[in-house]
């Protein structure tokens, strides 16, 4: 199966809802040449090194540049129910101004109920300045671009300002429901500069461009009752302070009729985001380069089971593809904190996730090659049909599975909520760990795949389930490991141990009777040298270790209870002195897999050892 897997990862990767694109000039970049440029595949079968990737957003120079030119700027200026304007370019119709031309407009004041309005149909740009600009609507979008080349708000500096819509609008074509945000556009639209804005949203959504969005800068609040910023075609951020609280989606690119559009890259910023539906949600593709995230979806991961059946309250979605190559995230979800229809790629940053489902979930691949994911709260941890781990530090807490590979789509869960999601046998399900530092609490499985596992490198520490139905390893086929360190413990019913296909030397024991959380379990050779001391998390019967420090000829001795001086991490102790409590068994290692007490119901240490419910050695 192994030599399948770069079959799956490049087919995977190359689905068609995985075209990128390179916005600013409209020219395409596909998927293949952006692959290309961050993804290099080597070594050992499910070995996968990302690169950083470069942004799928092109911004230009006026994207950037918050400067104008006073000297030849037009003046807005509001007062309450009128407006003056002192320039060329524009026309005033009562309290509505509508700019026909390209050029550079300051618009200050307060506008009681009126609106700001773009219409030109010239080449070249309009870039509308907010210097303490008050604006309010109550019956249409409060800045309306029906049609411009291109169209910059600049946000100047020190500056406040505000927009205000109505909950109900006189719309001018009801069939299209245009327009549907208090800043809406038609065009490519553009925020910049580093003053505040802030939006009051009472009809539906706060900033709506029907073509590319793109953010640059400034202090951007919004407040909507449903989507809070959206770009139709496409949203990029560079940097900027975004707070959003939305009833609906935070940050949302949507475009569902081009598999070629929908694509959200954020570069940078700080990002504060409490929705009831996603936080930030692509149709395409969700690239993460940089930033910190404070996420809330849903009510947060408390609601996971009793959340509005049917709402999507993800935190980073995207139907294609989700990259993550830095940031910083706390995201408390109550639908999955991290989700693809196609694949998750995280190649480093620091995230903090409560999910009320899913942890991180990607119904065709999942590859961690980098960063730090603390999961405090999920009901599976990681999920997929394919997984590799390379690299990265990874703590899992789960009431059901920690590590899930399994076929077929998981919409979000059973009725696009949390809960007991069935998947079955595939042996085309396959887990990949390479490397990293993988630590799991898990009430089902500790690490469950459908298919098989193969390990060449890093550290597992799993503590499973108390109950019988479930084991801290379960695997279809075989589990291989020709390198690294993997604890495993949880109860005897269902024990599994690594198949005796590996290179590496493994032990299992299944005690006589439930021992108690906390009791210390220590293993160590006939010279005295350490080579396991745990405290499992939960009640257990069972410990398996796979570690290079076993070695055959060698006899082995099994203590529980005892104390220890070392230090404690993720349940396992390393340096200090062991005081030993009562000597269990002892065990001679004559092949890859020795194993003590009966074995589980599946069966998975009976090719070695001792046989089904034997006496162990030294008993």
């Amino acid at each position: 199966m192994k030599k399948n897997l770069m079959t799956i990862l490049m087919v995977a990767a190359l689905a068609p809802a995985l075209v990128l694109w390179t916005a600013g000039c409209g020219q395409q970049k596909a998927v293949t040449e952006v692959l290309a440029e961050q993804t290099a595949v080597t070594g050992t079968a499910g070995s996968v090194t990302t690169s950083a990737a470069a942004s799928i957003v092109t911004y230009d120079t006026e994207d950037l540049d918050a400067t104008w030119d006073a000297s030849s700027a037009s003046l807005v200026t509001l007062a309450g129910d009128s407006i003056r304007f002192d320039g060329t370019g524009a026309t005033v119709d009562g309290a509505t101004i509508t700019i026909s031309s390209p050029g550079t407009y300051v618009v200050s004041g307060t506008l009681d109920d009126g609106q700001i309005r773009i219409a030109s149909d010239e080449d070249g740009t309009v870039r509308l300045v907010l210097k303490d600009a008050d604006i309010t609507c109550s019956t249409s979008a409060p800045i309306y671009v029906t049609n411009a080349d291109k169209t910059i708000i600049t946000l100047a500096e020190g500056t406040e300002n505000r927009i205000t819509d109505g909950a109900s609008y006189q719309l001018e074509d009801s069939q299209s429901d245009e327009p549907n945000a208090a800043v809406f556009s038609k065009d490519d639209l553009t925020v910049n500069g580093s003053g505040s804005l802030s939006i009051q949203a009472n009809y539906s959504n706060g900033i709506n461009s029907t073509n590319a969005l793109k953010i640059t800068g400034g202090s951007i609040t919004v407040d909507a009752v449903n989507d809070a910023i959206k770009g139709k075609d496409s949203l990029g951020v560079k940097t900027g302070t975004i707070t959003v609280t939305a009833g609906g989606d935070g940050l949302q690119s949507q475009n569902e009729t081009d598999a070629e559009k929908g694509y959200i890259s954020i570069e940078g910023g700080t990002f504060t985001i409490d929705s009831g539906g996603d936080a930030i949600q692509a149709e395409t593709t969700l690239a993460v380069l940089g930033g910190e995230f404070t996420v809330t979806t849903g009510g947060g991961s408390a609601n996971g089971t009793s959340a509005g059946q049917g709402t999507s309250a993800k935190g980073l979605k995207a139907t294609g593809g989700v990259f993550v190559t830095g940031g910083t995230f706390s995201i408390d979800s109550s639908d999955d904190s991290i989700h693809s229809n196609g694949n998750v790629t995280i190649t480093a940053g620091t995230i903090d996730l409560a999910s009320g489902d899913d942890g991180i979930h990607a119904d065709a691949t999942l590859q961690i090659v980098g960063g730090e994911i603390v999961m405090t709260k999920s009901y599976e941890g990681l999920e997929s049909a394919v997984m590799v781990i390379n690299d990265g530090i990874i703590r899992i807490d789960a009431s059901d599975d920690g590590i899930n590979v399994a076929g077929g789509v998981d919409g979000s869960s059973v009725n696009d909520r949390a809960g007991q999601n069935q998947f079955a046998a595939n042996m085309s399900n396959q887990l990949y760990i390479n490397g990293g530092y993988i630590a799991i609490d898990a009430g089902g499985d500790g690490v469950d795949c459908n298919g098989p596992i193969y390990m060449t490198n890093g550290i597992v520490i799993a503590n499973g389930p108390t109950n019988d139905g479930n084991g801290a390893l379960d695997y279809g086929g075989e589990f291989q490991v020709t390198g690294g360190y993997l604890v495993a413990v949880g109860s005897a019913g269902m024990a599994e141990v690594p198949s005796d296909t590996s290179t590496v030397n493994s032990i299992m024991v299944n005690f006589d009777s439930a021992q108690q959380a906390g009791t210390l379990v220590h293993i160590e050779s006939q010279d005295g040298e350490s080579i396991l001391t745990v405290a499992p998390t939960k009640q257990f019967q069972s410990v398996v270790l796979t570690s290079s420090a076993i070695e055959q000829g060698e006899t082995y001795t099994v203590y529980l209870g005892g104390t220890s001086t070392g230090t404690v991490t993720d349940s396992v102790y390393s340096d200090g002195t062991y005081t030993p409590g009562t000597e269990y068994v002892s065990l001679a290692i004559e092949g890859v897999v020795t194993t003590s007490g009966a074995t589980g119901m599946r069966g998975g240490a009976r090719q070695s050892g001792v046989p089904e419910g034997g006496t162990p050695p030294g008993r």
